[in-house]
């Protein structure tokens, strides 16, 4: 049963494996004389690899000890990078304990409002200013404010003024 629809394809011949086989024998002894003659080029430099690997595995282990050391001293995770840390790891500690005294401090005086009558007169007179019965209570003034800084326009103005005539 043919399904064919339209004219036939152009039919391809494929060839033959032992072609192929052919045109790689006919192209060996080409590649042959490019392999010696690539051996022979290379020769010199694998003959001083030989007689010099010691040395230059010696190299590569010093290099390598030294990239090592670097990083270790100044990597991400390096002696320079854990100083600052443990430095801010102190400093963070003495803040600490610095809000805990301070928060011992702030119980201690709740503590104290919520049951010393005498903590709780005393803030009741430094906050709202109340006075026992025939007390005088004395108000010092407020401190004047800071003069301001001067801005710079004077010096940018004339010395002299308008009035004064100029002499020359």
């Amino acid at each position: 049963m043919d399904l064919r629809l339209g004219p036939t394809t152009r039919v391809r011949i494929l060839p033959r494996p032992e072609d192929s086989l052919r045109a790689v024998m006919l192209q060996a002894p080409r590649a042959e004389a490019m392999a010696v003659r690539c051996v022979e080029r290379s020769r010199p430099v694998w003959s001083w690899f030989v007689l010099e690997w010691r040395r230059l595995g010696t190299v590569a282990a010093v290099l390598l000890i030294l990239g090592l050391m670097l990083h270790a001293m100044f990597g991400a995770n390096g002696m320079v990078a854990y100083r600052q840390k443990r430095a801010e790891m102190r400093s963070l500690k003495t803040e600490i304990d610095r809000l805990q005294k301070e928060n011992e401090q702030s119980a201690t005086r709740i503590k104290a409002l919520k049951s010393d009558p005498k903590a709780i007169e005393k803030e009741a007179r430094e906050q709202f200013g109340y006075t026992r019965p025939g007390e005088v209570v004395y108000v010092a003034p407020a401190p004047a404010p800071p003069p301001k800084p001067p801005t710079g326009r004077a010096k940018s103005e004339p010395q002299n003024s308008p009035a004064e005539p100029t002499q020359h």
